[in-house]
């Protein structure tokens, strides 16, 4: 999955193909409509202002695909929120085609915005890490209950890539599936992401004090591991259809797992991050106001009302199916935060 991904020259992520929208394989909320960004602008503004408007605060994200977030982001804060002075937008951004396309979708933010193309180049800051279907596309393990847990591992020869059956590759293997309790049942198969851990590892190096929003597909621990889920959720896509083989269209299609978001709290906590809420994106857009922003687009724009079937499908589908939650590194005693003012669901974690 590693190599099918990110390999240097011929990684699904690091080629020149587009990889999202009608051309692509998949669409993300941001590139349905820019109120995504403009709802996150609103939460990044409640922030902001708990953190006292620090000597700069900066908003760093993981990711950034057509940079439609981005751009929602940032027009949003300086057209509607008045953000100005010292601050800055970080975009960590792997695939050196992808770097030169976005600078170009994103010229009019030239010196607010930083490039880098690593989470190891970025120095520590206080502020914001946002990430919006990132963590399913890192590299999982994949294993297979029989009489003891394996590991499924690929090999290859004339005819193509095959799987075999082996020993758990690391102790840490077997932790994770004592700790999350996995279903001992004969032919059950899950994933484990533990490179997880090794993100929030580096983010509690480089975030002095602020907050992890994590947007994505996911479910809590109990819900991924439940016995009736056992073939676990390792999905690919290529050309807006779905199939479970990742071993075709091999650097040509994306392949995901879902996220254990129980992992991320957990793991979380044990750096010292603090889980502030957790909810559908649906809800959590609809707490950010989703009703005001449309209500003041249609009275400036009649012509908005074409745009609101895309805003459904934030609040719907994928407003179901995706979760956001929030982190806090740092020393202040907070309340709930403005997205998880409708539902939070912390407690099913």
């Amino acid at each position: 999955m590693d190599m099918s991904l990110y390999q240097r020259e011929f990684g699904y992520y690091m080629t020149e193909k587009s990889r999202i929208g009608p051309h692509g394989d998949y669409y993300t909320s941001p590139h349905l409509h820019p109120i995504f960004g403009w709802l996150l602008a609103n939460q990044l503004d409640e922030i902001k202002r708990i953190m006292g408007d620090p000597h700069e605060f900066t908003v760093l994200e993981i990711g950034a695909g057509k940079g439609y977030l981005a751009e929602g982001i940032i027009d949003f804060a300086q057209r509607k929120l008045n953000w100005k002075g010292n601050w800055k937008y970080i975009i960590v951004e792997k695939n050196r085609h992808a770097i030169k396309k976005l600078m170009k979708q994103l010229k009019a933010y030239t010196g607010r915005i930083e490039w880098k193309t690593s989470l190891e180049a970025v120095d520590r800051f206080c502020g914001c890490v946002i990430s919006n279907e990132l963590l399913d596309a890192f590299p999982v393990h994949l294993v297979e209950m029989h009489d003891q847990f394996q590991e499924i591992y690929v090999i290859s020869d004339n005819t193509g890539f095959k799987e075999t059956k082996g020993e758990l590759s690391t102790v840490d293997l077997h932790n994770y599936i004592n700790r999350f309790q996995i279903p001992a049942i004969r032919g059950y198969r899950t994933e484990i992401n533990l490179n997880i851990l090794n993100y929030l590892n580096r983010l509690d190096d480089i975030l002095s004090e602020g907050f992890v929003i994590s947007i994505d597909y996911g479910y809590s621990g109990r819900e991924y591991y439940a016995a009736e889920r056992n073939r676990g959720s390792l999905l690919c896509y290529h050309k807006h259809r779905v199939n479970q083989n990742p071993y075709q269209h091999v650097g040509d299609q994306d392949i995901t797992a879902h996220v254990n978001f129980t992992s991320l709290k957990n793991w979380g906590a044990m750096l010292g991050m603090q889980s502030l809420g957790y909810c559908p994106q649906g809800i959590f857009l609809a707490s950010l106001g989703i009703d005001e922003i449309v209500s003041n687009e249609l009275a400036n724009s009649p012509n908005f009302q074409i745009e609101m079937l895309k805003i459904k499908g934030l609040l719907f589908g994928i407003g179901d199916s995706h979760k956001a939650m929030i982190q806090y590194k740092g020393k202040r005693d907070l309340a709930g935060l403005r997205g998880f003012k409708l539902k939070n669901s912390l407690a099913r974690l």
